[in-house]
């Protein structure tokens, strides 16, 4: 994938994030033509990669997405097989089994409790079909020294909700099949993209040394 269409979905931190891909990419054939649901889009990246993939997407945040996301799925030209919703994800209004796949990136966080987590999941699950998927990469809780950086030097921490890759698996039993894994050691230090992309090579090489537990990006499929 072009390095422009890949900051593009992602937006931030995009060389770890972007890693996510090497999961969900496994299932890229399995869009073409689908209904999809992209939560927390905002400026709208995942419903860009949806779109690009060929499927009907509706992107949706809390309060809708912002004039950005609309503008750069017109750059792509993937704008007619968009729709735009506010959709809360604690409430999702959408009968049963209406999608084929669910999607989402850095949202369940700021739901703030385990019980609301647990809430949107349920949400999603019975949104989807029958076999179908939800993929999802999400801020994990990562090192002693994470935790604490976090705590000094990141606003919404007072609030945040970090998810365990051991302790929040639970999140999804109700699913019948879960992949999911983690990356990323260096890259959160970054205090710029720029920064970011410097320390994502250290990862590169020395992801596979570091315990999954203290990796700070959380990301998987699941199979309904």
């Amino acid at each position: 994938m072009e390095s422009q269409l890949k900051n593009d979905i992602f937006q931030w931190d995009v060389a770890n994030w972007s890693q996510s891909l090497t999961l969900w990419e496994k299932y890229g054939d399995e869009i073409k033509g689908k209904r999809c649901l992209a939560l927390g889009e905002r400026d709208g990246g995942l419903s860009l990669w949806l779109a690009l993939k060929g499927s009907d997407v509706v992107a949706s945040d809390l309060n809708g997405v912002t004039e950005q996301a609309k503008s750069l799925h017109t750059k792509y030209n993937v704008q007619n097989n968009i729709e735009y919703r506010a959709i809360d994800m604690l409430d999702i209004q959408y009968p049963d089994n209406t999608f084929d796949m669910v999607v989402f990136k850095s949202v369940l966080g700021a739901l703030s409790t385990k019980q609301n987590q647990q809430k949107a999941i349920d949400e999603i699950y019975r949104v989807l079909k029958p076999g179908g998927l939800l993929l999802f990469a999400e801020n994990a809780k990562g090192s002693f020294l994470h935790v604490f950086l976090r705590k000094y030097f990141t606003n919404w921490s007072t609030y945040w909700r970090y998810l365990s890759s051991s302790e929040d698996v639970a999140l999804f039993s109700s699913f019948s099949n879960l992949e999911m894994d983690c990356y990323g050691f260096w890259g959160l230090f970054g205090r710029s993209e720029k920064q970011k992309n410097l320390l994502s090579v250290l990862d590169r090489f020395s992801n596979r040394m570091i315990p999954k537990k203290n990796r700070y990006i959380l990301f998987g499929v699941a199979k309904k």
